[in-house]
């Protein structure tokens, strides 16, 4: 960690606490659009942390898991330097979109180019005034609008740093899941920073569940790297799985659709699911499980077509 750290055109030096706003771009009448961080950086030398929230900016949980992180007292006496970025993609969060304007998905756009398109800009941008400056990262979402997840971590668990950050985030769920390609955590992995992407809830909703669990998630993954003490607590009630593939059921025909299992349920192998069936209740389409899991991932919005995603089961062996 060096003295001086600079991001956009303002240097932080140690034991110091600065909000920065780092300019991305301008809209039609040449309104400087910013992305909002605060740094915190103790007085010893330690990891360097980011923790990014609405790369997508339809998914606010993270916004709000970053504003109670950054509140916390641990923070007061930390080892190293926390970045906290509560919104990346600012033209999604103003106009409630998971998009940018361009219709791209920011988190299929890195590394980025400064001469690309406006995702692939701003994913540039914040490789280089965030990601690269950092030894850790920890990204947070939620599902996609009329979708809702389960709480749990998305990580590439071949990499030793990254899977400790997992296993200390104490979700319920650790998926080792492949890096998208274009996604923050395949560009972050090319550098060598170990990224953990936090799931959990629903778009444009704050889920208290969800937020709690994220906000002790991220101050035990601190810890577990040395950037914070905490007293330690009893974790032997947190029962964390890991999962190695998972699957969406999908639905065989349109209709209605009535849930017979909830978010985080384990079920079995041949297990219903749901039922499918017109608005008179005369045809009906039993959902059953294919295999043996828990529902990490499930629809909110019971009107279905055929073929859309309705469950996300995490199988377990």
């Amino acid at each position: 960690m060096t003295e001086k750290l600079t991001i956009g055109d303002t240097s932080i030096g140690l034991q110091e606490r600065k909000i920065v706003y780092l300019k991305a771009a301008k809209l039609y009448d040449f309104t400087d659009i910013n992305v909002p961080v605060e740094v915190i950086r103790g007085k010893e030398d330690g990891p360097v942390l980011f923790v990014s929230a609405a790369i997508h900016g339809d998914e606010i949980n993270g916004v709000e898991i970053t504003r109670r992180l950054l509140a916390r007292q641990e923070l007061d006496n930390i080892k190293g330097t926390l970045i906290a970025v509560p919104i990346v993609n600012v033209y999604g969060f103003n106009s409630n979109s998971r998009y940018l304007p361009d219709r791209r998905d920011l988190n299929r756009s890195f590394p980025g180019s400064a001469r690309g398109s406006l995702a692939s800009q701003l994913a540039n941008t914040f490789m280089n005034e965030i990601v690269k400056k950092c030894t850790h990262g920890i990204d947070l979402h939620t599902a996609a609008v009329k979708r809702s997840n389960y709480p749990h971590i998305r990580a590439d668990l071949d990499d030793p740093e990254t899977k400790k950050m997992a296993k200390a985030f104490n979700s319920p769920i650790v998926l080792n899941t492949p890096l998208p390609h274009g996604s923050l955590r395949e560009a972050a992995k090319k550098i060598g920073i170990p990224v953990i992407l936090y799931e959990g809830g629903e778009a444009l909703a704050f889920n208290e569940d969800v937020i709690e669990v994220g906000v002790e998630g991220v101050l035990s993954v601190m810890a577990k790297i040395g950037m914070i003490e905490v007293e330690k607590e009893d974790t032997s009630s947190v029962k964390v799985s890991t999962s190695h593939s998972s699957h969406w059921m999908r639905a065989p025909h349109s209709g209605i659709l009535t849930k017979k299992i909830n978010l985080g349920d384990h079920v079995k192998r041949g297990q219903l699911l749901g039922i499918i069936s017109d608005p008179f209740g005369r045809e009906q389409h039993n959902i059953k499980a294919r295999k043996a899991g828990v529902v990490i991932g499930a629809a909110t919005m019971p009107l279905l077509n055929r073929g859309e995603a309705i469950f996300h089961v995490a199988e377990l062996r």
